[in-house]
């Protein structure tokens, strides 16, 4: 079995739930300021301008206040949609994230980025490395992965998506140097015979290496695997060979059990006495006839059995 351990830092922040608010009554809060703001203003005009006297600085100023009041409020309003986070940062410090879709209030003062918790799938190119025997060989792979803590995939990295991307290759590339791309009946996996154990052993390892993101993996699998195309041929008539051996093999094992069931059985039923020379004879006109690739021609013998 592989070593699939890999050491990363811990992480220095975790994602915690924000201090939000439903969106929709704070915006009717803030529309219920707005007016009143305008209305204390109009109404503070009309009245200056009927009594003929200049407006009251007093009221003046808290029209004001009720107006940037009201825009404050409506500047905390955003929203999340579905399949996406919203994480918060207060003058440089994480406060927290908002995962309930809809319209959402906060601190107006917060920083909102946003953050997709959806599915994603990243396909690796074909990459072209040698297995464990040197053999260069091309091998691809797709892992099927999700957000799992915003935070760590906002702070802990630079850019999570290419962090998946760099990670999911080096993985790769260690799993298919680490076994050979055909075992040759020899004991031990190979990446062409053992396929789901050596998926499941490269979905460890990329869960291992991109967790710092706060990434989950779902799922890896290969998607391509091939000797690569300079010696492509050669592996080619090996396989062939390979092949030709095993069902030669297997023909030798039924013909001489065959053979050996022929002979016991004239043994047996005292058919006809056979010495040792006439045995052998016997045994490899046989097995030339159940061996061979091509139709034999029968020889009558017209003679005596020793002539």
């Amino acid at each position: 079995m592989v070593d699939t351990t890999v050491h990363m830092p811990a992480p220095a922040v975790r994602e915690r739930h924000a201090q939000e608010l439903p969106g929709l009554p704070m915006f009717f809060a803030g529309l219920v300021v707005y007016a009143v703001g305008a209305w204390v203003l109009v109404r503070e005009i009309v009245q200056a301008a009927e009594s003929d006297m200049n407006p009251s600085t007093v009221v003046l100023v808290i029209a004001v206040l009720l107006h940037l009041a009201a825009s404050l409020i409506m500047k905390g309003l955003f929203t999340v949609a579905p399949g996406e986070a919203r994480v918060l940062q207060f003058l440089g410090r994480y406060v927290g994230t908002v995962r309930t879709d809809g319209l959402r209030w906060a601190n107006p003062f917060t920083t909102r980025e946003k953050i997709s918790t959806r599915i994603r799938n990243h396909e690796t190119q074909a990459l072209k490395v040698n297995d464990a025997d040197g053999n260069p060989i091309e091998i691809a792979a797709v892992v099927v992965w999700q957000v799992e803590d915003t935070a760590r995939a906002r702070f802990e990295v630079d850019d999570f998506v290419r962090f998946v991307g760099i990670q999911t290759e080096t993985a790769v590339r260690h799993i298919a140097t680490s076994y050979p791309y055909d075992s040759h009946e020899e004991a031990g996996l190979s990446l062409r015979e053992n396929a789901d154990e050596i998926t499941e052993t490269l979905a460890i390892e990329i869960a291992a290496r991109v967790q710092s993101a706060g990434v989950k993996v779902i799922e890896s699998r290969l998607t391509h695997l091939a000797y690569a195309p300079e010696i492509a041929q050669a592996m080619l008539q090996r396989q062939q060979a390979s092949a030709v051996v095993a069902a030669r093999t297997r023909i030798v094992e039924g013909a001489v059990g065959m053979v050996e069931l022929a002979l016991q059985r004239l043994a047996e039923q005292d058919v006809v006495e056979l010495d040792e020379e006439r045995k052998a004879a016997m045994v490899s006109n046989l097995l030339v006839v159940l061996c061979g690739d091509r139709s034999t021609q029968p020889v009558v013998n017209a003679g005596s059995l020793y002539t």
